[in-house]
């Protein structure tokens, strides 16, 4: 074995004389002392020679007499009080607490205290959580760290805690005096905004600074989706984050896209800003920007957002919305919606050019505010065509919608006896296809309660007299019948009609041998109006001539009606005693019930004219009512005697339960009603029966599918001009009733939860305030900017497999089946018949696709479809929905960050409908 030479073990040091020039040296030397003897840095120069000041004397002398000499009391005090050496200032201003798992140990020379595993001090509105923490009170300073593990792993990362900011760095310096800190590898949040930085430097409780730091929305700070990058960022904790030059990185991969500097606003309220829109191009009207603007944060009760379109052919569209709410007493939310659209270019054949516009308005109120009066709102109204012909894709779902409503009314509830409740209401109904408007500017309805004249003192009503009873109705109502091109035009409010109702009606109800109940009701109606006409032949023109009169005019009407009604159950056991069969019994409850009805004839109120017949020999008389155009109507002319039958039922049926422990057998309704009503015109003189109506409604399938149906028969037959006749229909060589309309509804909901026993539900919002379904079976709303249509659920809860699915894949589907007949007059059609269907699945846990569509089995082709296709990037949403074909087909595909904070950051791209094709 060799022996190592000591040069081998021990590094060899050479000395090599150094070069130096002493002129410099010494010049170096004499500036320095130059330096420190004049020059002075932040200390205050030594004051120089003080100025005496003159002393003079006053010259006037004063004497004052002894005995008016006032004595002055003197209180001695102690010297000590003012002493004239100043006590050190205390360490800490207030106390620090601290604890430690392991041990906590006081250095008395170092003047520092160690507290190690689980470490924690307190002080102030701080809070300091580490592995380790070391309190130098010498410095006034506090240093935390991580501490190693068995297995060597640093673990216990330092938490500091100052009021409502948290930061979780690897090591954090603090001074207590100061306030300054310096933090290394700092993890924190500020209002949904993850920053990250290797070095954090903390000057006050209002400025921090970081160092290459990094921010972003992701929740995975130690692996982020995405991040900013930048090397200087100043943050003010709650109010913003100012970043110099500044670069986009996407799964570590530093992108182009970048900013030279930035600013970021930190607020808990809700503030003022712009919105950025989206773009596309559409060959008829070129590029275009939608839904870009400016949003008001006008006070934390009543916002606004101001939205606009623009297509470079001179289109454009407007958008006002706005949301307000006062706690415990009502919200609401306003929109106007305009849209001024161009087709082609001036000059060209096909030019055109119209405006559409739609005003939306829903107001609630808080129960509990106004026990006594209540003001609600549902205002959806506008241009006819506006859901057709609007370019907006948030209007795309609701191009199907055929009818807009409103009603705006408020009630009041005056008590006393008897209490009186009135109702102010306006209302509107616009058909689109037929572009008419029904609309009551307004209807005013008031009413007083029940009163009986009759009524025991105590004790409840019996007999006949104490249930007499009487109130007292008023209606005044304006009504307006118009179309669409005369809406709010001077022509609307010619063709108004208006009138008011009266009417008094008197009832009492009682028993008849115990089981059946007997209620009577006689009506006193009395109607005025303040427009009559007049109608004559005018034989010049060959034509019946209508003249319209303004002045007040009545007419008064009666008619008496009773109803006998009783209930039955029926029961029918399927097991004996000892037994224990599935199904145990069935149980039916009938209504019948007769009804008998008398309306006179008011003859009086009718008037005739004398019209030529075809021949120009005879004369005809027409009879007609001045009241015909009045807004309640003109009176009965018709004597009737009717006798009404009706059959409700409700069936149920008994069965085993199949959960073991259950002590009652489970109740299955076979059918929740099945109503038969008919009735007989006494005073008829042919015809004197009615149709039979069939009615019902049944839940199938553990209430997932409700069945809704209906049929008409009639018993008389038709002739070869397909008109009823006063004959049988049976004696005809038909069947016993002819049928003459049927309809089927049928609504079924079913998801994978279906089966696990969850429920699920959805919001469609847009859908509902724009008229259309409570569902997406006409299409979801495509505002993929919204953030309030793609609600995320953090708090997934588990799924587990069922017996029929061995993985769980979340899914959900939705039927709706309509079918109508009609044959009235042999027509044996089947008017109506589609199956509309909408669905979503998961395809995994971030891939969610969807559909919404329908076949039309009578026209043989599908109707409205819509195909939704989404992307959970966890922090970045990504959206298509695609109309692959119709008059609406486009597509749109988004792509942006889910946090409001940076909501803006987006890609949006589009192509909508070519009306032209």
């Amino acid at each position: 074995m060799a022996i190592q030479k000591p040069s081998h073990t021990f590094t060899k040091i050479h000395l090599k004389a150094l070069h130096t020039n002493n002129f410099y040296i010494l010049f170096a030397l004499s500036f320095t002392v130059f330096i420190n003897t004049f020059g002075f840095a932040q200390d205050i120069p030594k004051p120089g020679k003080n100025i005496s000041s003159e002393k003079t004397k006053d010259t006037i002398n004063v004497e004052i007499n002894s005995l008016e000499k006032i004595e002055v009391s003197t209180i001695e005090q102690d010297s000590t009080l003012n002493d004239s050496i100043k006590p050190k200032p205390e360490l800490l201003a207030s106390t620090v607490t601290y604890k430690a798992k392991d041990y906590t140990s006081f250095n008395s020379k170092e003047q520092k205290l160690y507290l190690y595993n689980e470490a924690e001090v307190y002080f102030q509105d701080m809070e300091l959580k580490a592995g380790i923490i070391v309190i130098d009170y010498s410095k006034n300073e506090v240093y935390a760290g991580r501490i190693k593990d068995s297995a060597g792993v640093y673990t216990q990362r330092p938490s500091f805690k100052q009021g409502d900011n948290l930061v979780e760095p690897d090591s954090i310096r603090f001074n207590f005096k100061t306030e300054k800190a310096l933090i290394f590898k700092s993890k924190t949040e500020q209002q949904g905004m993850q920053i990250y930085a290797p070095i954090t430097k903390k000057e006050n409780d209002s400025v921090i600074f970081l160092y290459k730091g990094r921010f972003t929305t992701s929740k995975d700070i130690e692996n982020p989706e995405y991040y900013f990058q930048a090397n200087k960022i100043k943050l003010v904790p709650g109010k913003k984050i100012v970043v110099g030059l500044t670069n986009m990185v996407i799964a570590d991969v530093p992108t182009p896209i970048g900013l030279p500097f930035g600013f970021f606003p930190l607020t808990k309220k809700q503030t003022s800003g712009v919105l950025i829109p989206s773009f596309g191009e559409q060959s008829s009207r070129g590029y275009f920007l939608q839904n870009g603007g400016y949003y008001f944060a006008i006070s934390d009760y009543i916002d606004l957002a101001v939205l606009g379109d623009y297509y470079t052919n001179g289109s454009y569209g407007l958008r006002f919305e706005s949301d307000y709410a006062l706690r415990y007493k009502f919200y609401g939310d306003i929109g106007f919606r305009y849209e001024n659209l161009i087709e082609s270019e001036r000059g060209f054949p096909d030019y055109s050019k119209q405006n559409i516009y739609n005003i939306r308005w829903t107001h609630s109120q808080d129960t509990k505010s106004s026990p006594s009066s209540r003001f609600t709102a549902s205002v959806n109204l506008g241009s006819s065509k506006y859901y057709k012909e609007s370019i907006n894709q948030v209007n795309a779902p609701s191009q199907l919608n055929n009818t807009m409503q409103s009603s705006v009314s408020y009630s009041k509830t005056f008590q006393g006896q008897p209490q009186v409740n009135m109702s102010v209401a306006a209302t509107h109904s616009q058909n689109t296809n037929t572009e008419s408007i029904n609309m009551t500017l307004p209807t005013l309805q008031a009413s007083v309660s029940r009163i009986y004249p009759f009524e025991p003192k105590t004790g409840s009503k019996k007999g006949i007299l104490q249930n007499i009873n009487f109130q007292y109705n008023v209606r005044a109502e304006n009504r307006i019948q118009t179309t669409d091109s005369l809406f709010f035009k001077k022509e609307m409010w010619d063709q108004a009609q208006n009138g008011i109702n009266q009417s008094i009606p008197l009832t009492t109800n009682f028993k008849i041998l115990k089981h059946l109940s007997l209620s009577a009701t006689t009506n006193y109606n009395e109607t005025w109006t303040f427009k009559t006409v007049d109608k004559y032949y005018d034989e010049s023109i060959n034509d019946v001539v209508t003249e319209e009169n303004n002045g007040f005019a009545s007419y008064r009407t009666y008619d008496f009606n009773a109803n006998l009604g009783t209930t039955l159950y029926g029961m029918f056991n399927f097991e004996k005693e000892g037994e224990d069969k599935k199904i145990k019994a069935l149980r039916h409850v009938m209504r019948p019930s007769i009804s008998y009805s008398i309306n006179p004839s008011f003859d009086q109120y009718y008037d005739t004219y004398e019209v030529v017949s075809a021949d120009g020999l005879t004369k005809e008389q027409v009879e007609y009512s001045k009241f015909e155009k009045s807004v309640f109507g003109s009176p009965n002319n018709r004597h009737s005697n009717m006798v009404g039958f009706a059959l409700g039922n409700n069936i149920e049926m008994k069965v085993r339960d199949k959960d073991s422990t259950a002590t009652e057998p489970r109740k299955i309704k076979l059918l929740d009603n099945l109503n038969i009503n008919t009735g007989y015109d006494i005073a008829a003189d042919s015809l004197n029966w009615n149709n039979v109506t069939i009615s019902g409604s049944t839940q199938l399938l553990k209430g997932k599918m409700s069945v809704n149906f209906g049929a008409v028969l009639n018993p008389y037959a038709l002739d070869n001009n397909n008109n009823m006749i006063d004959r049988w229909n049976i004696d005809n060589g038909g069947s016993l009733f002819r049928l003459t309309s049927a309809n089927v509804t049928m609504n079924y909901s079913i998801s994978n939860t279906t089966f696990t026993g969850g429920e699920t539900e959805e919001s469609y919002a847009e859908n509902i305030r724009s008229g259309g379904r409570a569902d997406d079976l006409f299409g979801r709303s495509q505002d993929f900017a919204n953030q309030s249509f793609y609600e995320e659920d953090d708090d997934e809860e588990e799924n587990t497999p069922s017996d029929l699915y061995t993985s769980v894949i979340p899914w959900s589907i939705r039927f709706a089946y309509a079918v109508n007949y009609a044959n009235a007059r042999r027509e044996d059609d089947i008017s109506s018949h589609s199956l509309m269907f909408s669905g979503d699945v998961e395809l995994s846990p971030r891939w969610k696709v969807g559909a919404s569509s329908g076949y039309d089995f009578k026209n043989k082709g599908f109707t409205y479809t819509s195909l939704r296709f989404e992307r959970d990037l966890l922090s970045w949403r990504m959206s298509l929905n695609w109309i692959p074909f119709g008059n609406n087909s486009q597509w749109n595909f988004f792509i942006g960050i889910k946090s409001n904070l940076l909501k803006d950051i987006k890609y949006d791209k589009r192509r909508q409908q070519d009306k032209q094709l």
